[in-house]
């Protein structure tokens, strides 16, 4: 799922917070993104939305993806009976910060090439001030490998802004692509990290 500043999150698992599995997200269930990792998508799909952006090399290009194909209509769907058999963290590990810097200048690239531009622009201008909390905050936690990786995020992102800006298209937009106003409020404000109790509120 997705919250309203496009910050990417999934049932089960919050930032680093993983649940304990007992079964409760053993369902099928229409979800917003599906991982790279256990993505099933007809070919003639695939073909038609161009495929995955190569200009973000990895990560959360399956979240791109997966809203191209909504903003067209399409569906994307989570199957808990499926088995996935996947090596995490192969491409890049959590502790690389070029994994940092895609994923903050990537999910940027997202909000500008899929939603409309009344929208678009007042979500980045506030996801830029909370990567900014982000990376001092990795600052304080003594990485500052991973802050430089949030700036460098940013100024990739405004050298490439006019690219992803001309990948827009004239589509039926989501009306309504998040489920939680904030993750990061909810997480680190209110300590909220199962998902269940945070679609409660």
């Amino acid at each position: 799922f997705l919250d309203q500043f496009g910050y990417p999150f999934c049932r089960g698992r919050i930032f680093q917070a993983i649940e304990k599995d007992e079964g409760q997200y053993d369902d099928t269930t229409e979800i917003f993104w599906a991982t790279g990792a256990s993505m099933f998508i007809k070919s003639d799909v695939f073909d038609s939305l161009g495929g995955f952006d190569e200009d973000y090399f990895a990560h959360q290009e399956e979240v791109d993806l997966c809203w191209r194909a909504q903003n067209k209509g399409l569906k994307v769907y989570y199957v808990g009976a499926s088995y996935v058999y996947h090596l995490g963290g192969s491409t890049l590990s959590n502790m690389n910060p070029k994994k940092t810097f895609l994923n903050f200048r990537n999910s940027l690239f997202s909000i500008t090439k899929n939603l409309p531009r009344k929208k678009a622009f007042p979500i980045i201008f506030v996801r830029l001030f909370l990567d900014g909390i982000a990376a001092i905050r990795f600052i304080f936690q003594l990485k500052p490998v991973h802050s430089w990786a949030i700036l460098r995020a940013h100024l990739s992102y405004y050298r490439h802004f006019g690219e992803m800006y001309k990948k827009r298209e004239k589509v039926n937009f989501v009306p309504l692509y998040y489920i939680t106003k904030s993750i990061v409020w909810s997480y680190f404000v209110y300590q909220v990290k199962n998902f269940n109790i945070l679609v409660k509120d």
